[in-house]
This record gives structure tokens, C-alpha cells and sequence, in this order.
């Protein structure tokens, strides 16, 4: 069992953010979901993985402000906060594992790319999942994006599982109803092409 956030703080310590596979400087089709789903400005969005990822600099450009970052390397959070500046003290940042944090509040959307496809284990999907359901608002959006069935089988030196929208929707049960799904080719720094499936889907309950 590795220890994730001495992992992960590693990666962050010894490359750039636009030295690893999964860095995009124009977030989509992230932006676009968040978007369609959250067109309030005022909404409470929580990233999940969200790390040095330029996503935040973005829907915050984009007028939002319930901004929630959580990643569990601290390493990761510190390079977002350096580079949004001031904007970065309005924001909500948290250094946890999602896995085992323990939620204190209620998002209007909830948005995961390549988070969820890191846990093979069943115990950490199902903890995954739980805490999903005791931060997403019913009527909430869960934005996810995992690697695609023909996508890679490791990222950054771990195994991960690949995902359809069926097999997200087997895990995450009845509660939740796919409204939007899509696959998407991620162009890495390294002119590589991994393919992602995204996902929305609407808690009912």
C-alpha cells in the first residue's frame, strides 16, 4: 500500500505542471459540463483531484466563486494557490484524501477527472462513493471523467481501472442518473493521445 500523499507530493516536487500526462491548459470538455450544469455563478462547486490543475483558474475567470479545491498532495495545492494569486484566498482549499475526508459541506456539483479511475480497490470505490453522496446535493451534478475502456492501463507508474458510462453507472447505483456522457482524446505534453470518458449524472436521492 503506498502512501498517496508522499506519492503524489513527489510527482508535484520533481516535475512542472506541464510535465505530466494528464496537464491541460484549456480544461475540456471539464469547463463546458460545469457550464451547462452549474450555469450560477453562485453554485458551490467542489473539484475532487483538482491539484495544480488550471480548471480553478478558469471557472473563477468565469465569474464563480464557491470554489472547494481537495487533492491529497499538499504539493499540488501550493503550486494552484502560487499561480491564482490573490483569487486563491477566496477559494477553499483542502489537502485530504478523498477516500477518507470527511465532508462539512454540500456542493451543487461535484466534478472528478482522473481521480476515480485510480482506485482499483472495491473498499475505495464504495468509500469513494459515499462520501459523494454526503457532499452532492440531491439535484446535484457529478461531472467525472476517468479513462476510457481503450485508454491507458497505468498513469504515472499505478495501475488504474478504465471506465464506460455503464460501469460508472452499475457503481454508483439507482441514486444517480446518467444525463450526459462522451468520450474525449486528452492531448499529454508528450504529443501522446489517452482516451478519457466523461460522464454526468444527476443524484435523484
Amino acid at each position: 500500500m503506498i502512501d498517496k500523499s508522499s506519492y503524489w507530493n513527489g510527482v508535484y516536487e520533481t516535475k512542472g505542471e506541464d510535465e505530466v500526462s494528464w496537464f491541460q491548459k484549456n480544461p475540456e470538455p471539464s469547463l463546458e459540463f460545469i457550464r451547462i450544469y452549474a450555469p450560477d455563478r453562485s453554485a458551490t462547486i467542489i473539484d475532487i483531484g483538482g491539484g495544480a490543475s488550471r480548471l480553478v483558474d478558469h471557472l473563477w475567470a468565469d465569474g464563480f466563486r464557491n470554489l472547494t479545491v481537495l487533492d491529497v498532495s499538499s504539493e499540488a495545492i501550493t503550486i494552484a494557490r502560487h499561480r491564482i494569486g490573490k483569487h486563491g484566498d477566496s477559494i477553499k482549499w483542502i489537502v485530504s484524501d478523498v477516500t477518507t475526508w470527511q465532508p462539512n459541506d454540500i456542493y451543487d456539483l461535484w466534478h472528478d477527472r482522473a481521480v476515480f479511475h485510480f482506485l482499483t480497490e472495491s473498499d475505495d470505490q464504495s468509500a469513494y462513493i459515499r462520501n459523494l453522496k454526503r457532499a452532492l446535493k440531491i439535484g446535484g451534478y457529478l461531472v467525472i471523467g476517468t479513462f476510457a475502456l481503450d485508454g491507458p492501463q497505468k498513469c504515472s507508474g499505478l495501475p488504474v481501472m478504465r471506465h464506460s458510462s455503464e460501469t460508472l453507472q452499475n457503481l454508483l447505483g439507482s441514486e444517480f442518473e446518467l444525463i450526459d456522457s462522451r468520450t474525449h482524446d486528452h492531448k499529454t505534453p508528450f504529443h501522446s493521445t489517452q482516451s478519457f470518458q466523461y460522464c454526468v449524472f444527476k443524484r435523484l436521492n
